[in-house]
């Protein structure tokens, strides 16, 4: 592929916007694996795409509802990560959370943990949420 086509398919990249909710308890923070497509059984942080209309903040308290049947407050912005998957660009903006109500019910999810600042590299995340761990290493300190 030569300099201008490699270019032209970056330009032309799918674009993926992105929440994810950063919710900390007690000292450690709720990770959820995967339960679909082609990074099933790989790790995150709870969340979903944006839909048109919607803010960050509004997307994520939808998506954690549908989800994790769980409402949730929003919080601060932790931090927003760019990465490049093989098939898309993410953007995926990371906001601290609180569980207002609900019991964080696994309902798209194969698995959740509630990790201890020890134990955040014990499972498999995914690429782009690996770059919230440092910041999220110091909240939990």
């Amino acid at each position: 592929m030569d300099k201008d086509n490699k270019h032209a398919s970056a330009v032309s990249r799918k674009r993926v916007e992105v929440v994810a909710a950063v919710i900390i308890r007690d000292g450690r923070v709720f990770a959820t694996q995967r339960g679909y497509g082609a990074w099933r059984g790989w790790w995150e942080f709870p969340g979903g795409k944006i839909e048109q209309g919607e803010t960050p903040e509004q997307a994520l308290r939808r998506e954690i509802s549908e989800e994790l049947a769980t409402e949730i407050a929003v919080g601060q912005h932790l931090t927003t990560v760019e990465y490049d998957y093989p098939d898309f660009h993410l953007t995926m903006h990371c906001y601290l959370c609180a569980v207002l109500s609900g019991r964080l019910t696994l309902l798209e999810h194969e698995a959740s943990r509630w990790l201890s600042r020890e134990a955040l590299h014990s499972v498999t995340w995914l690429p782009a949420d690996i770059a919230v761990l440092p910041m999220l290493a110091e909240r939990l300190a």
